[in-house]
């Protein structure tokens, strides 16, 4: 089945390209079905390169899947054209009266700041409380991660001595729980970040349950609630090309930064990146929308007046 989303957003060409199925509004009208209403707090600055990471991972599904896309109001786009915000995507108040299937709320490149030093945190705040009354499951990606993990948990980040950056194992934790379900014993998946939530503290937090982690990178993937909030510390979005894109970028502009771990064969950035985290990756997805998304959401979201009571 397919990913609806506006006919004209510019990365349904390359998904058409890679034999993604994606349907737009006109044609959704004539199907007989209720899709699955995924929405995506996009905070990242290149929007549509995230945009199209996220639709890609969301299309290994035979499940219809109807994207929304959400922006913060306290916080300017420096990377991404206000003509493209304005039409594709939508604020806080317009959403809030509405309920979704499930929600995605990306990383953002402002983890060496306080939380509360960052200029849409209230309103981060606001958002992430209203999950609970109407998102079924939420996904909370890196940055993210460690803002719901504090917000809800009082669990607090710690700057590291370099950037965790790359492609690090992970081992599977709690391997009978639906979200795991078809890992490996270990497992690749790519980091870019300079701060962690420190693993001893997230195993000490009775409500979060610990899936995936690393001796190296510490947390990768946790859940609370039975999944109604799913913790994912790394990037399993990331495509073959972004962590080498961010390497050049920093070494462009003479900024610190490490060549990424087990990323380039034998660690020459002139060697293409090979892709080892892809088939887990499109895993998680597909098994948080089916298990977690798909099997627990009501089929009338508005006749649902809370929920707490899934």
């Amino acid at each position: 089945m397919p990913i609806k989303i506006q006919g004209d957003l510019p990365v349904k060409e390359i998904l058409e390209k890679e034999n993604i199925f994606v349907m737009d509004e006109t044609r959704a009208l004539h199907q007989d079905i209720r899709p699955i209403q995924i929405l995506i707090l996009n905070l990242m600055p290149l929007k549509e390169e995230t945009e199209l990471q996220l639709l890609r991972s969301l299309s290994n599904t035979p499940l219809q899947v109807d994207v929304s896309f959400m922006t913060v109001q306290n916080h300017e786009s420096k990377n991404t054209s206000m003509s493209h915000l304005n039409k594709f995507y939508q604020t806080f108040p317009e959403l809030k009266e509405q309920k979704f299937d499930g929600m995605i709320i990306t990383g953002a490149p402002v983890e060496q700041m306080e939380f509360e030093e960052v200029d849409y945190w209230n309103e981060l705040v606001d958002i992430m409380d209203w999950t609970t009354t109407h998102v079924t499951s939420t996904i909370f990606l890196c940055w993210a991660a460690q803002a719901s993990l504090y917000h809800f948990y009082g669990l607090k980040k710690r700057k590291l001595d370099t950037k965790m950056f790359g492609l690090f194992w992970h081992r599977v934790l709690n391997r009978k729980i639906p979200l795991v379900r078809g890992f490996d014993d270990v497992f690749l998946a790519p980091h870019s970040r300079h701060t962690e939530v420190p693993i001893e503290d997230i195993h000490n937090c009775k409500e979060l349950t610990v899936l995936a982690e690393s001796d190296e990178a510490g947390l990768f993937l946790a859940m609370s609630e039975g999944g109604r909030k799913i913790f994912v510390m790394g990037h399993p979005e990331y495509d073959r090309v972004t962590l080498d894109g961010e390497y050049k970028r920093d070494m462009s502009k003479n900024l610190p930064i490490d060549i990424p771990k087990n990323y380039y064969r034998d660690d020459d950035p002139e060697n293409r990146p090979l892709l080892m985290w892809r088939a887990h990756a499109n895993n998680l997805y597909t098994n948080w929308l089916n298990y977690y998304v798909y099997q627990s959401t009501p089929f009338d979201l508005y006749g649902t007046p809370d929920f707490h009571e899934i």
